[in-house]
């Protein structure tokens, strides 16, 4: 009877684990399982304001509405848009003139509408697939290089392709670091 007792023990112990693992609130697969500590706020979703200034001229200042923007609040994309020596006016709307060449360059080939919502499907139907073994879930193992090993890019022989087509690469390190001593 023991033994019986025994199996039947381990017999519910691996049904409720089956069980726990399909009874998932997610309905996308989480590749990385990264979770906080903690249940405060999340910290890089804060952005820090500028600091606040006298205006000139209050007559200037624009009307409050509810929603709307802060002078002191900040605004990442012009600011990425400076960091890289462009416009901050050109990330709001048309392409300026200077840049109008590039554009041309990068669009050769043509466009493709939609292409964020295609990609974001395709990422979807592929973390799906890939989105680890039954105790690799249920343990919540990080499975996120695995499932992406196949796009990863081989930095040295993406190296060795272009150094052997001519390509100088200088700023390249070299294979070993110890030749370079």
């Amino acid at each position: 009877m023991p033994q019986a007792m025994r199996a039947m023990t381990g017999l519910a112990l691996v049904a409720a684990m089956a069980l726990s693992a399909c009874s998932s609130a997610e309905t996308e697969p989480r590749l990385m399982h990264l979770r906080s500590a903690t249940q405060g706020p999340d910290e890089f979703s804060i952005l820090p304001t500028k600091p606040l200034e006298m205006p000139t001229d209050f007559a200037a200042l624009p009307a409050p509405t509810p929603g709307g923007r802060n002078r002191a609040d900040r605004d990442p994309d012009a600011e990425i848009a400076t960091a890289l020596g462009g416009r901050p006016a050109a990330t709001r709307g048309a392409v300026p003139a200077a840049d109008r060449a590039i554009v041309a360059q990068a669009t050769r080939f043509g466009l493709q509408e939609g292409i964020r919502a295609t990609l974001a499907a395709e990422d979807l139907a592929w973390r799906r697939a890939h989105d680890g073994r039954l105790l690799e879930r249920v343990f919540r193992v990080n499975v996120y290089f695995r499932a992406y090993a196949p796009m990863a890019l081989d930095k040295y022989a993406e190296l060795d392709r272009w150094r052997r087509a001519g390509v100088k690469t200088v700023a390249a390190p070299p294979q070993n670091p110890e030749a370079a001593r």
